[in-house]
């Protein structure tokens, strides 16, 4: 196993590698690790890392051919208040696509990145408590 404190990591295979790393560092606060080349760019999120792999790069050769297009599967992004993000993301024109949902353990919508991979933003009704020091 790896050593407390590295990163955990989602893979997202997508087919314009810089237009998802424009999408996730200009609306979602992620910052680039690195972007070696064009096929692919490893971006944070506090402990969330996320590979963005192109058509061409090692990971996404690694996907089984029967997989076509985005995953249902979703990362998760917990926010403060989901309502000011709404209406941020909406005056960049960026499309939400579901209207805001409310549950008994907060509120969410979903959006997608550039390749159609899914977004969760998730604001609970109580904080979440702090994972670590």
């Amino acid at each position: 196993m790896s050593d407390e404190g590295s990163y955990g990591s989602v893979r997202y295979v997508v087919r314009d590698v810089q237009a998802a790393v424009d999408f996730y560092t200009t609306h979602l606060g992620f910052t680039v690790r690195s972007h070696p080349a064009p096929p692919f760019a490893d971006i944070t999120r506090g402990a969330l890392r996320v590979l963005l792999s192109g058509p061409a790069s090692s990971g996404a050769r690694a996907t089984p051919a029967d997989v076509d297009g985005p995953g249902r599967n979703r990362i998760h992004l917990l926010v403060d208040d989901l309502a000011a993000e709404v209406e941020r993301l909406s005056a960049a024109g960026v499309p939400l696509l579901t209207d805001v949902v409310s549950g008994p353990g907060g509120q969410q919508v979903l959006l997608a990145d550039p390749a159609g991979n899914l977004v969760e933003l998730f604001e609970p009704a109580v904080a979440p408590a702090r994972i670590g020091p």
